[in-house]
């Protein structure tokens, strides 16, 4: 399975560069613009279909292997050097995942990265997800990015930096995040600590959740407003602070909220994932 993308026309195909999403890609032709993927007809019909029976692997990259094909949310990145960059486009050539597209300009992303292309084209929200804490062998950070069909492409980050793709069903993500995230019951509002900074210091697992909504415009996305939740385990009782914001400014405090234990947490989740992008 192949999705194909296009280049800006000074690039030669299977040479490194930014590869920006601009819509969702559902047919073939479908890459109108520069940067969007043309996917072949059927691909995410079966794709869903085939997750609707149980989680499907798309295997583990590097970030900037990632980069180079543009399967990653370009916002929540620090861009890998050009040297850096070329060695990944070699590796993905060894590897028969990378290939010269058909026209001048295009390159040909194979197997299963092609896949993960193709679903991270079509998501305009994503889900950031970073925990201080972990234990060795334990990722630290989750990208999900929800799909129209109840979906997620799910990305887990760990502490040698390689990204492990995959696509769960929306519950099931859901349930990961949960078991997965600081949880607990609810501190009591009198004991919720003023300090903000101390609270998550002193914590035994914090964690940040962001949900940050993006459109494409020409070759580059732009953040949308976006959601924090804030969860942090002290003395055994989770602190939850939520705070909103407009168009990725950092206006907007953060305010106290009562998550209590993980039916409590998943709901939240779900509403998060669920936000009107």
């Amino acid at each position: 399975m192949n999705a194909v993308n296009d280049q800006p026309e000074q690039q030669q195909p299977g040479q490194p560069g930014q590869q920006q999403p601009d819509a969702p890609a559902t047919g073939p032709g479908s890459a109108s613009r520069p940067g969007a993927a043309s996917v072949p007809e059927g691909l995410v019909t079966a794709v869903v279909d085939l997750v609707d029976t149980g989680p499907v692997m798309l295997g583990a990259y590097t970030i900037a292997e990632l980069t180079a094909v543009d399967a990653v949310v370009d916002f929540l990145e620090a861009h890998p050097s050009d040297e850096v960059l070329a060695e990944a486009v070699r590796s993905l050539a060894a590897r028969q995942l990378l290939l010269p597209g058909s026209e001048r300009g295009q390159v040909q992303v194979r197997g299963d990265l092609g896949i993960a292309v193709a679903f991270q084209q079509r998501a305009r929200k994503v889900l950031d997800a970073r925990v201080a804490g972990t234990e060795p062998g334990e990722p630290w950070r989750f990208l999900v990015l929800p799909q129209p069909e109840r979906i997620c492409l799910v990305v887990r980050i760990d502490a040698l930096g390689v990204h492990e793709i995959a696509l769960y069903k929306q519950e099931e993500t859901l349930r990961m995040l949960t078991d997965w995230l600081p949880h607990g019951p609810a501190a009591r509002q009198e004991g919720a600590a003023a300090d903000q900074d101390a609270l998550l210091t002193d914590s035994e697992r914090s964690a940040l959740v962001t949900l940050t909504e993006y459109t494409a415009q020409g070759s580059a996305e732009t953040v949308g407003d976006s959601r924090d939740l804030v969860l942090a385990v002290r003395d055994g009782h989770l602190h939850a602070m939520a705070r909103s914001r407009s168009n990725g400014s950092g206006d907007g405090a953060l305010t106290p909220v009562s998550v209590d234990g993980r039916d409590e947490l998943h709901d939240r989740l779900g509403e998060l994932i669920a936000a009107a992008a």
